[in-house]
C-alpha cells in the first residue's frame, strides 16, 4: 500500500510541472496588455514602458517563467497587477464562499445521487428506474445558469421565501449563511444528482446479476443488505471515480453559479482577473485549480486500493 501511495505521488509530480508550465504560457501568450490597462486609454508610449518595466514584462518569457517558478517553490504566488495585494491573500479571501458552496453540493449529491441511483437499479425497468432516468436526462440537458435563474424565479420572486443573490459569512452566523447558500447548493445539487445517481444505477446493475449476489439472497440475506454491503460495495470504484471527479470539476466549475447568485468566491475572482489580465492572480488560480484537480485523482487512485486490495500500480 506505501509503495503503490508513493509510485502514485511520483508519477504526480513531473505531471504538476508540466501543468504550471503549460499555465504560464497560456496566459502570457494571451492577447492583450495589462499595462495598457493599468496606463488607461491616453497613456504614452513612455508611460506604458515605464510599466512594462516596474512589473518586469520587459524581460524575456524564459527569466519571467524562473522567477515565477523560484516565487512558487517559496510559497509566493505574486502580487497583483491591478490591486497591489498578494495572490494568496486574495485568493484565502475568496476561497470561503466556493468551498462551503463545493462542501455542501457535493455532501447533498453523495447523500441523494447513490440511494437514488441503488433505487433505480434494484426497481430496474419499473416506474421508479423510468423516473430516475428522466430527472437525470433533465439534469444533463438543462444547463446551470437556467437551473438557477428558474428557482430565483420560483423561490425568491414568486414565493418570497429565500433571497435572490447575496452571501454571508459563516462566521456572522450559521443561520444567515445557510440562509443564502440554499439556492446555489440546490441549483448544482441538481445538477450533479443526475450524474451520480445514473452512474451509480449503471455501475450497480452490472454487479446485480453476479453469482455472488444471487447467493446471498439465496442465504436470506435482508435486502437492503445485498444492495449496500455486496452489490454497491463492488460497483464503487467506478462511482469513487466520478465522485473525485464531480467534487474537482465543482471547485473549478463554480463560475456560473457564483455569478447568478452574486456569490464572491474563486470563480468571480477568475473572471475579474481574466477581464483585466491581471497576469499573477489569473496563474495563483489556475495553478491551484489544477494542483486540487491532481490531487483529488490522487486521493482517487488511493482510494481505489483501500476499497478493491487487488488493484495494484
Amino acid at each position: 500500500m506505501l509503495t503503490y501511495v508513493a509510485l502514485r505521488i511520483g508519477s504526480a509530480l513531473p505531471v504538476a510541472v508540466l501543468v504550471a508550465l503549460i499555465v504560464f504560457l497560456l496566459v502570457r501568450l494571451t492577447p492583450g496588455d495589462p499595462a495598457a490597462i493599468l496606463a488607461g486609454e491616453n497613456a504614452s508610449p513612455e508611460q506604458l514602458e515605464a510599466i512594462r518595466l516596474s512589473l518586469g514584462l520587459d524581460l524575456p518569457m524564459h527569466r519571467q517563467m524562473l522567477d515565477w517558478a523560484g516565487g512558487i517553490l517559496g510559497g509566493d504566488f505574486g502580487t497583483s497587477i491591478i490591486s497591489q495585494i498578494p495572490v494568496v491573500t486574495m485568493i484565502g479571501q475568496r476561497l470561503e464562499p466556493t468551498l462551503s458552496l463545493t462542501l455542501i453540493t457535493f455532501c447533498l449529491t453523495v447523500l441523494v445521487a447513490i440511494p437514488l441511483g441503488v433505487l433505480a437499479a434494484w426497481k430496474h425497468g419499473t416506474a421508479v428506474d423510468r423516473g430516475v432516468m428522466v430527472f437525470s436526462i433533465i439534469g444533463f440537458s438543462v444547463p446551470v445558469f437556467v437551473l438557477g435563474y428558474t428557482l430565483i424565479q420560483i423561490f425568491s420572486i414568486q414565493l418570497g421565501v429565500l433571497p435572490v443573490q447575496g452571501y454571508r459569512p459563516i462566521g456572522e452566523g450559521l443561520g444567515p449563511f445557510l440562509y443564502r447558500m440554499v439556492l446555489p447548493a440546490l441549483t448544482l445539487t441538481l445538477a450533479f444528482t443526475a450524474l451520480i445517481a445514473r452512474m451509480t444505477r449503471t455501475s450497480m446493475l452490472s454487479v446485480l446479476g453476479e453469482d455472488y449476489i444471487r447467493t446471498a439472497r439465496a442465504k436470506g440475506a435482508a435486502e437492503p443488505r445485498v444492495l449496500f454491503r455486496h452489490a454497491l460495495r463492488n460497483a464503487f470504484v467506478p462511482i469513487i471515480t466520478i465522485l473525485g471527479n464531480s467534487f474537482a470539476l465543482l471547485i473549478g466549475g463554480v463560475v456560473v453559479t457564483e455569478t447568478v447568485f452574486n456569490l464572491p468566491g474563486i470563480g468571480r475572482l477568475t473572471v475579474e482577473a481574466i477581464l483585466a489580465r491581471d497576469y499573477p492572480v489569473i496563474q495563483g488560480v489556475v495553478l491551484l485549480m489544477s494542483f486540487v484537480y491532481l490531487g483529488i485523482n490522487l486521493l482517487v487512485d488511493i482510494a481505489y486500493v483501500a476499497i478493491d486490495p487487488r488493484i495494484r500500480y
